[in-house]
C-alpha cells in the first residue's frame, strides 16, 4: 500500500464526505473532509487502513476553524492529514478522545486557545488556562478585515 493507495481507498470509502484530496508530495496528503465525518473516516483510516494517529493542529483562518488530524503510515513512511474547517459561528465537532486517547490533552488545549467544542469528548476540563486568562477569552482567535 503507497499513498495513492490510501487516498484512493479513502476517496471510495467516503466519495460523499471527501470534500478535496491534495498531495503535497508521494509520501504527504491532505483530505478534505466533511466535520461531520471525522468519526467513521478516523477510524477508517486508523482500523482497516492502519494508520497510526500522530497528533491534531487547529488554526484559526478566514475560512474559520481548521484542524488537521495527522496519521502516518510507519511501513511506507506517509503522512496522511484528514482536514476539517469549522464555521466561526459554531466551531464544533465529534471528539476524537474515546477513539484515541492521544487526542485527550490537544482537544482541551485547542479549546482552551480557540473556543472549539469537542462534543462527547470524555474529560472537558482545563488543561492550561486555569488562571491565566479570563472565561470565554480564546487568545488564539484571530479578528480578520
Amino acid at each position: 500500500m503507497n499513498t495513492d493507495d490510501i487516498l484512493n481507498s479513502v476517496k471510495n470509502k467516503f466519495s460523499a464526505d471527501v470534500l478535496d484530496v491534495f498531495k503535497k508530495s508521494e509520501t504527504r496528503a491532505i483530505i478534505t473532509i466533511k466535520p461531520e465525518s471525522i468519526l467513521p473516516v478516523a477510524e477508517y483510516v486508523y482500523k482497516d487502513l492502519e494508520l497510526r494517529f500522530i497528533i491534531a493542529t487547529a488554526n484559526h483562518t478566514r475560512k474559520g476553524f481548521e484542524i488537521l488530524y495527522h496519521f502516518t503510515k510507519d511501513s511506507i513512511g506517509s503522512i496522511v492529514n484528514l482536514h476539517v474547517v469549522l464555521p466561526v459561528e459554531k466551531p464544533e465537532i465529534e471528539s476524537l478522545s474515546n477513539m484515541f486517547s492521544a487526542t485527550n490533552w490537544i482537544e482541551r488545549e485547542m479549546h482552551e486557545l480557540y473556543g472549539i467544542v469537542f462534543k462527547n469528548h470524555p474529560e472537558p476540563e482545563k488543561l492550561i488556562s486555569e488562571g491565566n486568562w479570563a472565561e470565554g477569552v480564546y487568545p488564539y482567535r484571530r479578528e480578520f478585515k
